[in-house]
């Protein structure tokens, strides 16, 4: 079973992504708070990382780049969700795979999720 890391700090939103990727055969492991994204990861070694651009106290887009510059963790996709598409492109996507439009259409974002997830296994 394909795992996915879910990083949001909006607990609705979370719901809705855990209920829809749960339906659809992925194991989700959602957060509303990171302390330390290497440890989530390393611990539930996920196919793939959604991660929120605009977090309380933090940058996803930042986020995304430490687990793009580690030499552990670069090859594990990771799609930037956000609201601020615009903004998002403005200032660089920060190495992400891709990135999700808020609201989002479902059909394109499964079809994210699978391409994403079809042929990566997480390597420790």
């Amino acid at each position: 079973m394909k795992r996915i890391l879910i990083l949001d700090d909006d607990l609705a939103i979370l719901d809705v992504m855990e209920e829809i990727l749960t339906y659809e055969g992925y194991s989700v492991k959602t957060f509303n708070t990171m302390d330390n994204i290497f440890t989530a990861i390393d611990n539930y070694k996920p196919d793939l990382v959604l991660i929120d651009y605009i977090l309380t106290g933090i940058n996803g887009g930042e986020l995304c780049a430490q687990i793009k510059k580690n030499p552990i963790t670069h090859t594990l996709p990771v799609i930037i969700m956000t609201a601020y598409s615009k903004v998002l492109l403005s200032l660089g996507t920060y190495g992400c795979d891709d990135f999700v439009s808020k609201p989002f259409d479902l059909d394109e974002f499964l079809h994210k999720v699978t391409s994403f997830t079809y042929n990566h296994n997480y390597i420790s």
